[in-house]
């Protein structure tokens, strides 16, 4: 299993995996199903949580059958970037598949949050064009019960989660990769992954990019676009999950314009407001991992995927 970070590169890892002959991963790519308690999952109400709710899988024959089509001499997998941050997927996945192997691609947890919020609001879901403003309202949002994915701050906090899970599943059986080296070593980083899951390496010659989205620059487009996404999510949960998908194509494509723009960094000054919130995990993840993760209390920011790949 890929548990984690949401925005932390899983989607790439995920699909580069998927190329491998030895390797079965489940549709939908994020079952959810340790989320939940064979229970449907809770009713958040957060921009588009509802109809996103409707893609979850809980019910444990369902789940099941989504690997049915694997051979037998193949390592069988999903990716739900959310196993990370929930306590309660820890606990069940250790006492559910005692012999699984989980790996937790962790990200610089401002760069991260960024990145989620930008995944957000260029699907017209965020309504906050202002990063630092949304980020500040994780707190308020919890409480009047939007998803998971809305928790900026939280999703980030590698360390308290690491030393969560580590209570549950033996350190051996968890692999924890740095974004950066899929951006920068990608093969390698998957041959790591291979040698870990105990399967051929060499087997996969490319990673393809994550799901990076292209900036919306704010004005018009959002102010007049978002609210009808917005409104379009809200009776999507009332249809099934795959018809909103199909119509929300054309108004996401609007919602970014006709040119692709890559989000802007984030300024020095803006790092340094945020480097408080996770500060101190940072430390805690160095040491329940004994690797130092120093650069991410730097204030320069690094970019998206793409402007990372190409620099």
């Amino acid at each position: 299993m890929l548990v984690g970070a949401p925005k932390a590169g899983t989607t790439a890892l995920h699909s580069a995996l998927a190329q491998h002959p030895d390797v079965f991963v489940s549709n939908p790519k994020e079952p959810k199903y340790w989320l939940c308690d064979d229970a449907p999952p809770p009713a958040w109400v957060g921009p588009g949580d509802a109809h996103s709710q409707q893609e979850w899988i809980w019910r444990r024959g369902d789940y099941e059958r989504l690997f049915t089509p694997a051979r037998e001499d193949q390592v069988r997998g999903e990716s739900t970037p959310f196993y990370l941050w929930s306590r309660g997927a820890h606990r069940r996945i250790a006492e559910g598949l005692p012999d699984v192997r989980l790996i937790a691609v962790v990200r610089d947890p401002i760069d991260r949050a960024y990145s989620n919020w930008m995944h957000l609001w260029s699907d017209g879901l965020e309504p906050v064009g202002d990063f630092e403003e949304a980020f500040a309202r994780q707190d308020r949002r919890v409480a009047d019960g939007w998803a998971p994915f809305w928790r900026y701050r939280d999703l980030g906090r590698y360390g308290e989660q690491l030393e969560h899970l580590f209570r549950y599943v033996d350190r051996e059986r968890v692999l924890v990769v740095r974004y950066r080296d899929i951006v920068d070593d990608p093969c390698a980083t998957v041959d790591r992954a291979c040698r870990f899951l105990g399967i051929r390496e060499g087997q996969v010659s490319r990673v393809p990019h994550d799901n990076a989205r292209s900036f919306v620059e704010p004005g018009w487009r959002p102010q007049v676009l978002g609210p009808v996404v917005r409104a379009g999510a809200r009776l999507g949960a009332y249809a099934p999950p795959q018809v909103w998908r199909r119509a929300s194509v054309p108004l996401v494509a609007r919602l970014s314009g006709p040119t692709e723009a890559h989000r802007p960094l984030l300024s020095a000054e803006q790092r340094a407001r945020l480097l408080p919130s996770f500060t101190d995990d940072i430390a805690r993840l160095g040491e329940v991992t004994g690797e130092q993760f120093d650069d991410w209390t730097s204030t320069a920011s690094r970019g998206s995927f793409r402007q990372r790949a190409s620099a």
